[in-house]
C-alpha cells in the first residue's frame, strides 16, 4: 500500500432496495472498470482492500452519507480517482468525495447520524403530540428481531435531537411532490444501533402514532457530533485541514497513470 484514500457516496432512487453487499460489489466492479490500483490482501483468496466505514444504511433507505476508505498500490489524484470511479457505477451509486486518509481513525468519527423520515398521509398534529411526547420520555423500550434474536433496547436515550414540521418536495435520494409530515433526527450510534424505524416504534408505544404507509428513510449526514449544532460535523475535515496544512502529500499529486 502506497497511499489510502476515503470515499464518501451516495445511495438514491431505486438503488436505496440494494443490499449492502450488492452494493460492495458494484463498488469492486467499478473499481476494476476505473483502473483503480487498489491493493490486494495477501494469502491463498487476495482481496480488494476496501473496508466498509459506519454502520451501513439498511436496505430500503437512502444515503447521502456512506463511507470506505481504498488502499492503493500508487498516488492517483482524489478528484480524477471519483470522477472515473462514478463514471463507472450504476445511476444511484454516485461518488461524492474523495479526500487522502490522514492518521487519525475515520471510524472513530463516526458519533452520529442525520435522519429524514417522509411520512405521506400522517397528520403533522399528531406527529407533533408524538414527538412531543417521545422527547420528554426519559426511556422508551422497543423490541427488533436481529441475528442473535428478539433484542430489547431503549430507543430514547440515543436520539440526540427529533423534530416534525410539514413539507414537500425533494430530498436527498428522494423525489416526490406529495405533501407529507416530516421527521428529522439525529441519533447517536450506540449498540444495539438504534435505527429510524426504532424511533417510530417508539412514536407508537408513547402516543399511538404511526404513519399510514411506509415511510420514506434517507441519512443525510453521518460523523462527530458538533456539540455547537448538534448535527454530524464533516468527518473528512481533519483530512481536509492536514492536506491544506502542508502535513500530507499534496492531493493534486499524481503519480503515473490516467487516474
Amino acid at each position: 500500500m502506497v497511499q489510502r484514500l476515503r470515499v464518501r457516496y451516495a445511495k438514491r432512487g431505486r438503488l436505496r432496495f440494494t443490499s449492502h453487499r450488492d452494493i460492495s460489489r458494484a463498488l469492486e466492479r467499478a473499481v476494476r472498470r476505473a483502473d483503480v490500483p487498489v491493493a490486494f490482501s495477501a494469502g491463498f483468496s487476495p482481496h480488494p482492500k476496501i473496508s466498509y466505514v459506519g454502520g451501513a444504511a439498511p436496505t430500503g433507505v437512502a444515503s447521502e452519507a456512506e463511507y470506505l476508505e481504498i488502499s492503493l498500490t500508487r498516488e492517483c489524484d482524489p478528484e480524477r480517482l471519483r470522477v472515473a470511479l462514478d463514471a463507472s457505477l450504476p445511476p444511484g451509486l454516485d461518488v461524492l468525495d474523495v479526500v487522502v486518509a490522514g492518521p487519525a481513525s475515520l471510524a472513530d468519527q463516526m458519533e452520529c447520524s442525520a435522519w429524514e423520515l417522509r411520512l405521506p398521509g400522517a397528520d403533522l398534529a399528531l406527529a407533533g403530540v408524538a414527538v412531543e411526547k417521545f422527547v420528554a420520555t426519559d426511556h422508551v423500550e422497543v423490541e427488533r428481531l436481529t441475528k442473535k434474536g428478539m433484542r430489547r433496547f431503549d430507543a430514547r436515550e440515543a436520539v440526540l435531537s427529533l423534530a416534525a414540521f410539514e413539507g414537500k418536495g425533494t430530498t436527498a435520494g428522494q423525489a416526490s411532490s406529495r405533501p407529507c409530515v416530516i421527521l428529522r433526527m439525529v441519533v447517536r450510534h450506540a449498540t444495539p444501533a438504534v435505527r429510524p424505524d426504532d424511533v417510530l416504534t417508539g412514536l407508537r408505544l408513547v402516543a399511538d402514532f404511526a404513519p399510514p404507509v411506509p415511510p420514506e428513510v434517507t441519512r443525510l449526514a453521518q460523523g462527530p457530533l458538533d456539540v455547537r449544532t448538534g448535527e454530524p460535523a464533516d468527518p473528512f475535515g481533519l483530512d481536509r485541514d492536514i492536506t491544506r496544512g502542508g502535513e500530507a502529500e499534496p492531493v493534486g499529486r499524481h503519480v503515473g497513470g490516467d487516474i
